[in-house]
């Protein structure tokens, strides 16, 4: 009785977690699929994949609530697969910011999108490795997080969350039937200073 007392209380802990990302998980439609976003900041900025959008002239956003929202490319990186959205809204919940570069091999981990066309789908699986060197990733120098589970189609974009429910890295590809890769944090931090200027950074790192 004891343990199912504790998985209980397990489970309810990591719906909270879980409820609390979805909130901050937003669906963007490109006019050909749809993709995942992670609202970065209440006043509307995104970051989601470059290739979740790449030649598109018209995106929208739809939230969590529902609501939906025509967005503007602030900027968009091919080469690591990041792009920055705004959308002309304000008060939208954020994920908390984890730190990428202290994940260990075999934490616990979970992927946010919409695989498929399922919306606010949660995937669970652990950390395989974070690092450059990969044989499955070409050699560019550009960290990644390697993860134990499946990242479909509708997940690029998304976050990926620890335990505690902060962001670790952005949903980004598959390079086998159970192996994941995700954008680290603070790669994803690194581009939104460059990307954005400094005053403008500061304000929403």
């Amino acid at each position: 009785m004891q343990a199912w007392n504790l998985l209980g209380d397990l489970n309810a802990e990591m719906d909270g977690v879980i409820e609390a990302a979805r909130r901050c998980l937003v669906e963007i439609g490109n006019g050909r699929g749809n993709g995942a976003g992670t609202i970065w900041h209440p006043d509307g900025l995104i970051v989601t994949n470059a290739h979740v959008i790449a030649g598109r002239r018209s995106l929208r956003v739809t939230l969590a609530d529902g609501r939906t929202f025509p967005a503007q490319v602030l900027a968009q990186d091919r080469d690591l697969d990041l792009a920055a959205l705004a959308i002309q809204a304000s008060g939208l919940p954020t994920i908390d910011l984890g730190d990428s570069r202290r994940l260990q091999a075999g934490q616990w981990v979970f992927a946010l999108g919409h695989p498929w066309g399922v919306t606010g789908a949660v995937t669970a699986g652990i950390v395989i490795g974070m690092g450059s060197e990969w044989p499955e990733m070409p050699p560019s120098g550009q960290d990644w997080v390697v993860v134990s589970l499946h990242v479909r189609p509708g997940n690029s974009g998304g976050p990926l969350v620890d335990v505690q429910g902060r962001l670790v890295g952005i949903n980004t590809m598959m390079t086998g039937p159970e192996v994941g890769v995700a954008i680290p944090v603070h790669v994803a931090k690194a581009f939104l200073r460059e990307a954005l200027g400094t005053p403008v950074a500061e304000a929403v790192l």
